[in-house]
């Protein structure tokens, strides 16, 4: 969610053009002066905001949250106002299971055909009816390369007494209860998207007994953290670590052994936005081959938009820990909406941080 290192060769104009299809969707609806969008913190290179702008005259107005629960909280809250929001793969399907997201009208959105077949259908969202694939990553750990010898490839260097103690004080949790409670799962051999209430309670005592050495639990600062050498591990999402590391070259990641989290970040319209055909015309522009890979040689994850890989950096695509071999892959789990266990699990997430 950070910095760009554009690397993008300039190739044969008819090509190009081919790609991208029509600069804009035909249709008889205006669109509006201004596009409202709720993302997550430096998610975007905001030149494609300018250059948006530039070509179509809509002034893109960017708000930030932390959390895919601070999002669903906002929209609970009565939120409106917003043409687009960036929710995760299980916070889609709660989403419109709450009845939050419009359906999207494909004929706006001509380049989804740009989107590798391996993210369309998502089970989290069959069809693709309320939502597009934006970028995807993993949860891993974030580490400082001059600290230790080799990688920090374990959960157990977060958890485990013998191995987490020796950092007390420089560790760092992603506030996400997902994402926490889900480290804890697999390192403790469980499914991240356990309901079961004994597993969840055991994963609970691992935090609670973790507390002693995390310094913060933060998901939208831990990069600097780790860069400043405030921290020396750091529970992070890969992109950040990547994108900080361009300016801290100490920095790097390591997906854990034991398996992690995978995940798919999405464009959705919420049912109460102001222009759902501004908003459509935003994301086909977004699925274009040269604009996709802006995104992601700026926030340093990987992009499902498949038309858009030979725009973006080498650097990138050629690093296994933004683009995982298969072995690896078979180790990792999409969040998934867990019911009624959603509860149990904000319950528990609030009696770790008030002990």
């Amino acid at each position: 969610m950070k910095r760009s290192v554009t690397l993008m060769l300039v190739a044969v104009m008819v090509l190009i053009v081919a790609a991208c299809g029509p600069a804009s969707p035909q249709g008889a609806q205006e669109l509006a002066k201004e596009l409202h969008v709720y993302n997550w913190s430096e998610y975007i290179d905001p030149e494609i905001y300018a250059e948006f702008e530039a070509e179509f005259g809509v002034k893109v107005i960017e708000d930030t949250f932390a959390s895919n629960e601070d999002l669903l909280a906002k929209f609970q809250a009565g939120a409106s106002g917003y043409d687009l929001i960036v929710p995760s793969d299980y916070m889609v399907n709660i989403m419109n299971q709450l009845g939050l997201l419009a359906e999207l009208n494909y004929d706006n959105i001509p380049n989804f055909a740009n989107i590798d077949e391996r993210f369309r259908d998502p089970p989290y969202d069959p069809g693709n009816k309320v939502s597009v694939p934006y970028q995807w990553g993993t949860s891993g750990i974030g580490y400082d390369a001059d600290v230790f010898e080799e990688p920090p490839d374990s959960w157990g260097y977060l958890f485990d007494p013998e191995m987490a103690a020796p950092y007390a004080g420089k560790i760092s949790m992603l506030n996400d209860p997902r994402e926490a409670l889900g480290a804890a799962l697999k390192y403790l051999g469980y499914s991240l998207n356990s309901n079961d209430a004994a597993q969840l309670e055991e994963a609970k005592q691992l935090l609670l007994q973790q507390k002693a050495w995390v310094a913060t639990y933060d998901s939208e600062g831990f990069e600097d953290l780790l860069a400043a050498g405030e921290t020396q591990l750091a529970h992070s999402w890969s992109g950040d670590i990547f994108m900080a590391a361009v300016e801290a070259p100490q920095l790097w990641y390591a997906i854990p052994k034991e398996g992690g989290v995978i995940w798919t970040d999405n464009l959705a319209i919420p049912k109460t936005a102001n222009s759902q055909y501004t908003a459509e015309v935003f994301i086909n522009y977004l699925l274009r081959p040269e604009v996709g890979a802006k995104v992601s040689n700026y926030t340093w994850y990987a992009s499902p938009n498949e038309a858009a890989t030979e725009f973006i950096s080498e650097e990138i695509t050629g690093e296994p820990a933004i683009y995982p071999p298969e072995d690896v892959m078979d180790r990792l789990e999409f969040i998934r909406d867990v019911g009624e266990a959603t509860t149990l699990y904000d319950r528990i997430w609030t009696e770790i941080k008030s002990q």
